[in-house]
């Protein structure tokens, strides 16, 4: 069942959807979901979190070809800060938090480096760092650039199997399994497990071309400095994170201007937003 949501027409005719959460009248952040993911992240991050009654409006928007958007050729992470000052324009919002979750980073970061003027705040958690980065990914950049495009078509394939698998509730009670904890315990809850899933299902719910693109776009260069960055940057990380390890927010502390980086001992990739949003949305309101 497809997820409520809301849309706009941009001026090449696309349609950005996406879908809002917390207070409709408040201090306004744009999410910017994972990767394969899409505004039904919101279901699972933020709705039952404390963003409404801190008045914090959070709005979601699925990225290009994912969820309810539709499809942009060839697009870059350079291109979304357009599409993000259309939807703000829409929305008569003039300055606004950006909040990036896991490879929704460099979507944050990206609004940050070219549109400061109008980003108050960005806020990362558990976000990916370029593949690029010195000493990181860059032996493999080039290789990864090239299997991926090869590679394309079977990945659709596998991601369509991989949808018709989640389906299955013998395997869906098994995923969580493949997570460290915190996270396998928070995925013993049907309610996490299910809205988990409906990520990925509302992801590619017009296909997985629009997922698929944007996994190969984490294999080139991501088009814009990181030094460069003059916008306030939060970011929050699980020191047990199995999916985005610490190795990438350390990059991204010492890469990015004034960052004020908080690292949990004892959470990993999903615990950190569930069981640390009261802190996090505080410290974003404290600075937008």
């Amino acid at each position: 069942m497809t997820l409520p949501h809301q849309s706009i027409k941009l001026r090449d005719g696309r349609t950005l959807a996406y879908a809002e959460f917390g207070d409709p009248k408040g201090a306004p952040i744009i999410y910017c979901h994972g990767a394969p993911s899409s505004r039904a992240e919101g279901e699972l991050t933020v709705r039952g979190s404390c963003a409404g009654q801190l008045g914090l409006r959070v709005i979601i928007p699925d990225r290009p070809g994912m969820g309810g958007s539709d499809f942009l050729a060839k697009r870059r992470i350079v291109d979304w800060p357009s599409d993000v000052l259309e939807l703000a324009d829409a929305l008569h919002i003039g300055q606004f938090a950006m909040l990036g979750s896991s490879a929704g980073a460099p979507y944050a970061l990206v609004c940050a480096a070219l549109i400061p003027e109008r980003v108050s705040v960005v806020g990362i958690i558990g976000g990916v760092a370029p593949i690029d980065a010195p000493g990181l990914f860059s032996p493999r950049s080039r290789f990864l650039s090239r299997m991926v495009r090869v590679a394309a078509p079977v990945m659709r394939g596998l991601m369509r199997l991989q949808l018709l698998a989640l389906r299955s509730s013998t395997v869906r009670k098994s995923m969580a399994n493949a997570f460290p904890e915190p996270d396998r315990t928070l995925f013993q809850s049907e309610q996490i497990r299910d809205r988990f899933i409906g990520c990925l299902v509302e992801c590619c719910r017009n296909g997985p071309r629009g997922a698929v693109w944007e996994l190969g776009m984490f294999s080139l260069p991501w088009g814009f400095e990181l030094t460069k960055i003059t916008v306030p940057v939060l970011l929050w990380q699980g020191a047990r994170d199995g999916n985005v390890s610490a190795v990438h927010a350390r990059f991204l502390a010492a890469a990015v201007p004034n960052c004020q980086a908080t690292f949990y001992p004892d959470d990993a990739h999903l615990s950190v937003m569930l069981n640390h949003h009261q802190e996090i949305f505080r410290e974003i309101k404290r600075i937008n």
